[in-house]
C-alpha cells in the first residue's frame, strides 16, 4: 500500500532551499574561492513554513 506525504508547508519566500552559499569571487591563496552561507531569514533555514490558523478559527 503506498505511502501518503506528511503535509508540510513550505516556504514562500524561498521554496524550500533555505540557505545557499555564494562565491565572493576571490580566490584563495590554495585556488579555491571563499564562500558565504546565507539563510532565509523568513523559515530560520529550516525550509517549511509555519502553521498558521485558518482566518475565523475560534480558540476555547
Amino acid at each position: 500500500m503506498p505511502q501518503r506525504a506528511q503535509n508540510t508547508g513550505v516556504c514562500r519566500d524561498c521554496d524550500g532551499f533555505a540557505t545557499a552559499a555564494i562565491t565572493t569571487g576571490v580566490p584563495r591563496p590554495d585556488g579555491s574561492r571563499a564562500t558565504l552561507r546565507v539563510t532565509c531569514p523568513a523559515c530560520k533555514g529550516t525550509g517549511t513554513a509555519r502553521r498558521v490558523r485558518p482566518l475565523g478559527a475560534v480558540i476555547k
